[in-house]
């Protein structure tokens, strides 16, 4: 990154797709229901795809509706286990046990790191 005279900086193409693959951060959201088996294999296996994918940028945020129902509402949950990818934009939600990886990917429409680096 070079600066100007005045002091700024200068951003070069190279910085600006570095800073733009960088700062990219998925904010997931998983609605289950109880502390159940099934439950626990969803967010296990949403947090193993999100480790393998996108590395350290993401976060995930667990709803359990047993304990809140009403946390349903806001996002028209209607079955469990539902992933909801709040950020990037636009919005995505699938349902599903989340046992096919690849489904997954398309469905959240997560663009994995390390094929975007070929």
């Amino acid at each position: 990154m070079e600066r100007k005279a005045d002091g700024k900086k200068l951003l070069t193409e190279e910085s600006c797709k570095e800073k733009e693959s960088i700062g990219k951060e998925y904010k997931l959201r998983i609605y289950v229901a109880g502390e159940n088996e099934k439950s626990q294999k969803a967010i296990q296996k949403l947090e193993k795809i999100c480790k393998e994918h996108l590395q350290s940028n993401y976060e995930i945020e667990i709803i359990d509706l047993v304990k809140n129902p009403q946390l349903a509402a806001g996002d028209q949950i209607f079955a469990i286990p539902t992933v909801i990818r709040k950020l990037p934009p636009p919005m995505k939600k699938l349902i599903g046990d989340l046992s096919a990886t690849e489904k997954v990917l398309v469905g959240l429409d997560i663009r994995s790191k390390k094929k975007q680096k070929r």
